[in-house]
């Protein structure tokens, strides 16, 4: 069962009972998805044109955080996100990210929900995004990306989501000096990045976590 609830900075996120798991931290969404997607990531990409691929759509607030930064810095963005098991209309507009983000947004935020999946769709002048209702186990790439946030639940959880197979797929489908952001920061993960040809960095986490991982892909 999936309900909302509300995270130290005032912004809602998502709680899975079935697996005791939020969508967010619970020290503050969008906090969290600014330091690791936006901060660590996609601002570090000094690109006029960025490929997104996102590992777990979830609540939307990672590409609403993306338009937002590629407005805001005149980039354009091609983002794909995948998401085995969609929000429903009835949580996803109780969603209370407008109320920090601004209402300039919240139109756009409710159109990126409410597209038709596994079709693509330019949201703004800069940002393009297809939704993609598939198993990221399975899912076959059909381009290659300057930039994945991996935001799925977490190893202890979704296990199968964080193997050696799936990171070697992510670094196949990556461009040169591409870079994958993930909150994690176990020590598997982290020599699983480095096995596979990453150079991997620990870097600061986001509230209420030490350390999270950045993992680059050599030129």
């Amino acid at each position: 069962m999936l309900k909302i609830i509300s995270t130290s900075d005032g912004s809602n996120s998502i709680f899975n009972e079935n697996i005791g798991e939020s969508y967010h931290s619970v020290n503050g969404a969008i906090q969290e998805s600014q330091h690791v997607f936006i901060d660590a990531g996609l601002s570090q990409l000094s690109l006029n044109k960025i490929s997104i691929f996102e590992v777990g759509f979830g609540t939307g607030l990672n590409a609403l955080l993306s338009l937002i930064y590629s407005e805001n810095n005149s980039i354009k963005i091609n983002y794909d996100a995948i998401e085995i098991k969609p929000l429903e209309k009835k949580l996803y507009e109780k969603l209370n990210y407008n109320e920090f983000l601004g209402n300039k947004f919240q139109s756009q935020f409710l159109k990126i929900h409410e597209i038709e999946w596994n079709k693509t769709f330019q949201i703004s002048k800069n940002f393009v995004i297809q939704k993609i209702n598939d198993d990221l186990k399975t899912y076959k790439f059909m381009k290659s990306y300057n930039l994945f946030y991996f935001d799925a639940f977490s190893p202890n959880v979704q296990s199968e989501l964080w193997s050696k197979e799936i990171f070697y797929n992510i670094f196949s489908n990556m461009l040169s000096g591409g870079i994958l952001v993930t909150y994690c920061a176990k020590g598997e993960v982290r020599r699983c990045l480095k096995d596979i040809g990453f150079y991997v960095e620990r870097i600061t986490g986001p509230v209420g976590k030490r350390e999270m991982i950045r993992a680059i892909k050599p030129i």
